[in-house]
């Protein structure tokens, strides 16, 4: 898996965040991995988070932790 820093541009529903790339102006759609969800880690917009991109679709991915 790639991953990349980004910022956290809209909350949707079912704990998915919608998160623009460092250098990139497309968004990409991305879940809380476990250990984000198991520490009850909130998301807000603006937060620096580090995601892990799909290798076979670039446009999800998984928030691996906040910055």
């Amino acid at each position: 898996m790639t991953e990349a820093e980004g910022a956290v541009v809209e909350l949707l529903p079912s704990e998915l965040v919608k998160v623009v790339l460092e250098g990139e102006t497309h968004a990409v759609i991305a879940h809380h991995a476990d250990p984000v969800r198991r520490n009850y880690v909130r998301l807000v917009v603006g937060d620096r988070v580090r995601v892990a991109l799909m290798p076979r679709d670039q446009s999800r991915g998984r928030v691996l932790e906040r910055l």
